[in-house]
């Protein structure tokens, strides 16, 4: 994917719409489990639970993170102690699933989600 396939994740963009696409993990929020440099292939309209790994737009950024339920609400969790918990009221800032993750040419390190 070259580095403007999807440009900026924007409601009339390519990765707006319903088919899979793929991300790289920038940064150590969601380390162990994922590492700087990771691809992530997203489903917009993977199913949404209690422990699955979403990108969501919180505060008009993009953020990828575990979707915990919290009480009547739901949180963004960040598996890095280091990143606080981020609160939602709803569902509606979550924009994807992550079905796979993988170690760029390191394809027996492939890990699916679904």
């Amino acid at each position: 994917m070259s580095s403007d396939a999807c440009g900026p994740l924007v409601d009339d963009s390519p990765c707006s719409g319903t088919e899979a696409f793929a991300l790289r993990v920038i940064g150590q929020s969601m380390a162990p489990e994922f590492t700087d440099g990771e691809i992530l292939i997203i489903e917009p309209g993977g199913a949404v639970r209690d422990g699955a790994y979403v990108l969501a737009l919180h505060r008009d950024e993009w953020i990828f993170r575990q979707l915990l339920k919290r009480g009547d609400g739901w949180c963004l969790h960040a598996l890095n102690p280091a990143w606080p918990d981020l609160d939602l009221p709803d569902l509606a800032a979550v924009r994807g699933v992550v079905i796979q993750a993988a170690v760029p040419g390191r394809r027996k390190l492939t890990r699916h989600y679904v």
